[in-house]
């Protein structure tokens, strides 16, 4: 969907620029050494989704033409203790993770002697909390000067300074306790653009060995707040990246890897974001299409041509399983299976649509 970024951050030396390239195919510098990343990269992401495939082997003519889901992805400046008063990238690092809609944040769980970590150690959960803590505060910085400016409001007896007075100090004392503001009880207020309130998904960076320990570390500390966590090695899945498909296939299965741990990255970031596809299918090509969870069969329409928004009939409308199961469009029909929907259908992760429209 237009519009809607991921930012990569973490600790210099953690792979996220490895891992930006193997979701975008390139672009991001990486080296060994500290502050290779001083601008922000900008790329697209497949969102590598399975049912594609099973989709496209039941299409009418098999055409073997997959166009997956897009996510925007940057790759942001390192952040270094001291970033939130100006250390280091900080101020650039801040200011390129304010700009996204949320976060991936990539811990380095690897061995590596030629690749320097800024501590000297590893140490994930350690990293993860300087980060954090850097962007709490950041945060506090924010409310406090939200505060001051509410504050005279409030002393005037205005209703709507008041409450968010309340809600700002509420958020300040959570802060102050080290937790991300997307966990407090209270709603953030919309003039507020805190950084520990955007979604956040945590990628455990491998390398071969796994490293159990360290990944179960960092998902119970995701878990703590909210968060998903899934290891990845970065090295690896850019290495992938490169092969034509057969080969990676056959790659992966002398790894005994079924699929690549950057499909189920991509796939988590799409729910991070609140994002589902629908997809289309037929002759020409399967494609999954993003739209936001709740939005109905017109809008969802829009998405793939506005004249087909604007002269909306109905929907077509079958779960893509079921789709499968019945091996093809005109099997599902005969069996019941394809429904009729108006504009205000609500359209549901894996639907596949067939739109009709008056010119």
């Amino acid at each position: 969907m237009a519009g809607v970024e991921v930012g990569l951050v973490g600790l210099p030396n953690s792979g996220k620029s490895t891992l930006f390239d193997a979701l975008a195919g390139g672009g991001a510098v990486v080296a060994p050494h500290m502050f290779s990343t001083v601008e922000t990269v900008h790329g697209v992401a497949d969102v590598r989704d399975p049912r594609l495939e099973a989709l496209d082997a039941v299409s009418s003519s098999q055409s073997g033409k997959i166009v997956p889901a897009t996510l925007q992805v940057v790759d942001i400046a390192g952040l270094v203790s001291g970033a939130s008063h100006g250390e280091g990238l900080g101020n650039q690092f801040l200011g390129s993770i304010r700009n996204t809609d949320a976060v991936l944040h990539v811990l380095r769980c690897f061995q590596d002697d030629a690749v320097a970590h800024p501590a000297g150690r590893i140490d994930p959960l350690e990293d993860a909390e300087t980060v954090e803590l850097e962007l709490v505060l950041a945060d506090l910085a924010a409310i406090e000067r939200r505060a001051e400016r509410v504050g005279k409001a409030a002393k005037g007896g205005e209703a709507a300074a008041v409450a968010e007075g309340t809600a700002l100090e509420t958020l300040r004392e959570w802060l102050e306790e080290g937790r991300p503001a997307r966990s407090c009880p209270v709603e953030v207020p919309a003039s507020l653009d805190l950084l520990t309130a955007k979604p956040e998904l945590y990628v455990a960076n491998v390398d071969e060995g796994g490293d159990a320990e360290a990944v179960a570390a960092v998902e119970r500390f995701a878990a703590e707040r909210g968060s998903e966590c899934i290891a990845v090695n970065a090295k690896i899945e850019a290495e992938l990246r490169e092969l034509p498909p057969e080969d990676a296939e056959a790659f992966l299965a002398d790894l005994g890897i079924e699929r690549p741990a950057l499909d189920l990255v991509t796939l988590a970031a799409y729910r991070l974001l609140d994002l589902i596809p629908f997809f289309t299918t037929g002759p020409k090509e399967t494609r999954a299409w993003t739209i936001r969870r709740g939005q109905n069969a017109q809008q969802a329409a829009g998405r793939i041509h506005s004249d087909l928004e604007r002269g909306f009939i109905r929907a077509e409308v079958i779960e893509w399983d079921r789709l499968v199961e019945a091996g093809s469009e005109a099997e599902a029909k005969r069996r019941g299976w394809v429904r009729v929907e108006g504009r205000d259908y609500v359209v549901a992760d894996g639907d596949t649509l067939n739109i009709r429209f008056n010119v």
